[in-house]
């Protein structure tokens, strides 16, 4: 099984989402990561999707895909041809004698602290998916009380886009 990022560019309308990702539970493939957002045009949305599968598989699926009608373009991105990008906001009880240890942590991973109480220090992090993963391993030492992460965004390398599709 390998690991698939495919970026869909559909219409900015009511249940666009829904149909989509229906696509996804229909061919069985489990959403790792899901990412929306308005483009630079307000009538498109962008839909940013991780899964996993088979290539036969994943060929099937973007046929599919191309079938619904909202669908105007989609664009697999790979480490390659790609920038991609996630944030995690990880909220660390903020005791004395950890307060430390967790600021050096953050320090080597470039975090940005972005809440501070008597209780609890929250820390911003942004970067591919592997370095994410490995501050929060490094922070389940502590006492982690709440973690919240986007999933990926990520934009093909030059000057195309996924609008030159359409």
């Amino acid at each position: 099984m390998k690991r698939y990022t495919v970026a869909v560019l559909v219409q900015n309308k009511f249940g666009v989402l829904n149909r989509v990702t229906s696509m996804f539970r229909r061919r069985r493939f489990n959403i790792d990561a899901l990412t929306v957002s308005e483009t630079e045009s307000p009538d498109y949305s962008r839909i940013t999707v991780i899964f996993d599968g088979d290539s036969a598989s994943k060929k099937q699926l973007v046929e599919q895909l191309y079938k619904l009608p909202e669908v105007c373009s989609i664009k697999e991105l790979d480490s390659d041809n790609s920038v991609s990008s996630e944030l995690l906001l990880i909220k660390m009880e903020n005791s004395a004698e950890t307060r430390e240890e967790i600021r050096s942590a953050a320090d080597a991973f470039d975090a940005k602290i972005v809440d501070y109480t008597r209780e609890s220090v929250m820390m911003q992090v942004t970067g591919d998916s592997r370095r994410i993963d490995s501050f929060i391993n490094l922070m389940r030492d502590y006492k982690i009380l709440e973690i919240c992460r986007t999933g990926i965004v990520s934009l093909e390398r030059g000057n195309k886009t996924i609008r030159e599709e359409i």
